[in-house]
């Protein structure tokens, strides 16, 4: 009754609500204080009338995510929890268990255990199922339950949580969690360092910084600057970590918005460290927003050469307004463009399909820019890398396998069978790939094409028109001929779903520091980049 009840509002004071992403700028004032009376005047009733006792917090906050939810999904209300988060992320210093999770359906998802941080030590481990913390069970807890792991440092926490199926208990005390921006980087052979940037934080350049000026006194003489998987952060970081490689007055991004006090054009704004060691920047599908500010200014000015695969394209930027109580309003202001033109986002949310989904350009509309040395370079979202590798690739398949939790779940089913003791003896074989996918079998993964689901919307026309037992034979002649191409597509993507399964089982026995010390040797996008700055003809070659 609550869930449609809250619906009901959502869907009521939608269109009242939506002034308010717009105040002061493109609406008429009249309009605006006449929506505003009624919807005060609509809530109050609702509150004061209803049959059954109502939620105000609830309701209102339902309507105002019901609003959000039509514009784009980087524009969000933050409760004083979410402001708080923001904080941390953006600091990378916080109190807890020193672990990343998931909200699931009745419990907390250990994504990953931070080596040597509290539930490191207490023995939790990745694809372990929280489900009561302090006596709170998980699945009855309404507001954001990821914040009772959260506390003072040295506080005492009991949990008990879910592993394999059986219940486990044990008692924890949270720290001071520092999450840094570089979490590794070494010296590969005699001459090439290799930096990860995991996050743009407020310590991205200065421990990028420290990072290359210790490599350079170890000999480092060329660098691989690692972004894979980096969602981004903050702007100012981004223009920092390219001032490292850029010249002072560079232009590295501007901002563009129908409200003309968002266009800006954001420059270095320091003494560069060095504007001529031979770079290569990785990037792939999960590199985002900051991570594609920088690739795109080091692709646009010439600086150095970009490989794996097309970046994300989060290209809209978010700025946090002020509300009552703590609360903000994060919301998308403008777009970012790189030195060329291009601009990196890649969905257009202003147009969408007849499922309410974001467009996205295909290659036939995407548009031409140069580089400082006249090289072609293309928009369309995001950053497509000058080398490009499979193995940086994300397919629609493998994105279903990700989203849903699929390739971790089997890396969790694999550290509990097999014994692992060198990260420098494991291949995934093609046993192991027939295994993961006899798994996937028996679990719920479901992967709908976008074949399938025009077929389900055609026989549903079918069927009300009265022809649905004339073409039933044909859906499902052709359902199963899609099934099998379906199971082929599996083995056509190996490559892709093999370096991720690699690299979330190599997480579960060695940690991510582990999966570094894995890559110098194996990882395909670092033997890449090392092949190209070992050959001076080459590099000079892809950046004329």
């Amino acid at each position: 009754m609550k869930k449609k009840l809250t619906k009901k509002i959502a869907v009521i004071t939608l269109g009242a609500t939506l002034i308010f992403s717009s105040f002061g700028f493109k609406s008429d004032f009249f309009e605006i204080a006449k929506q505003i009376e009624i919807f005060t005047t609509l809530f109050k009733e609702i509150n004061m009338n209803y049959v059954e006792e109502t939620n105000p917090a609830a309701l209102m906050d339902t309507a105002i995510k019901a609003m959000l939810a039509d514009l784009d999904p980087y524009t969000n209300y933050w409760n004083e929890q979410d402001v708080e988060a923001a904080r941390i992320n953006n600091s990378g210093e916080y109190s807890g268990i020193g672990a990343t999770v998931q909200v699931i359906e009745d419990a907390l998802l250990i994504m990953e255990p931070y080596k040597g941080y509290p539930a490191d030590k207490a023995g939790l481990k990745a694809g372990d199922k929280i489900i009561e913390i302090e006596g709170i069970k998980v699945a009855d807890y309404t507001d954001d339950v990821g914040e009772l792991l959260n506390g003072s440092p040295d506080s005492q926490i009991n949990i008990k949580f879910r592993r394999q199926g059986e219940i486990k208990s044990t008692d924890l005390n949270r720290s001071a969690i520092n999450l840094k921006a570089v979490p590794f980087y070494e010296l590969l052979d005699e001459k090439t360092g290799y930096i990860v940037l995991s996050r743009f934080n407020a310590k991205a350049s200065s421990e990028t910084i420290r990072a290359l000026k210790d490599l350079k006194n170890q000999g480092a003489e060329e660098i691989i600057l690692d972004l894979r998987g980096n969602p981004g952060g903050l702007l100012t970081e981004a223009i920092n970590v390219s001032n490292i490689f850029l010249p002072k007055g560079e232009l590295i991004t501007t901002t563009k918005s129908v409200i003309e006090k968002y266009n800006r054009a954001y420059q270095t704004q320091k003494e560069p460290v060095d504007t001529q060691i031979p770079l290569v920047v990785l990037v792939n599908g999960r590199s985002a927003s900051a991570s594609e500010i920088v690739a795109g200014a080091i692709q646009d000015l010439d600086r150095g050469v970009v490989v794996g695969a097309r970046s994300f394209g989060k290209g809209l930027v978010q700025r946090p307004k002020e509300l009552a109580y703590g609360t903000q309003l994060k919301i998308t202001i403008s777009r970012y463009y790189t030195p060329s033109g291009r601009c990196i986002q890649s969905l257009n949310y202003a147009e969408r399909d007849e499922e309410g989904k974001a467009i996205k350009r295909t290659a036939d509309d995407y548009n031409e820019f140069k580089t400082r040395k006249g090289r072609s370079v293309f928009d369309g979202g995001g950053i497509s890398p000058d080398v490009k590798l499979e193995t940086s690739e994300y397919s629609n398949i493998t994105n279903a396998l990700l989203a849903e939790n699929t390739i971790f779940d089997f890396a969790t089913e694999y550290y509990y069978k097999n014994e692992l003791s060198d990260p420098e003896s494991f291949e995934f074989t093609d046993a192991d790939f027939n295994s993961f996918k006899n798994f996937l079998k028996t679990s719920n993964f479901n992967y709908q094409t976008a074949t399938e689901a025009d077929l389900e919307e055609l026989l549903t026309t079918a069927s009300q028109e009265g022809y649905e037992q004339d073409i039933l034979d044909h859906y499902k002649s052709i359902s199963t001929t899609i099934d099998e191409q379906k199971k082929e597509e599996l083995d056509n993507k190996k490559h892709e779903i093999v370096s991720l399964l690699t690299d979330e089982i190599i997480k579960r026995y060695f940690y991510k520091e582990g999966l570094y010390e894995y890559y110098i040797d194996h990882n395909p996008e670092i033997l890449e980049a090392k092949s190209i700055l070992n050959d001076t003809q080459r590099y000079s070659q892809i950046l004329q």
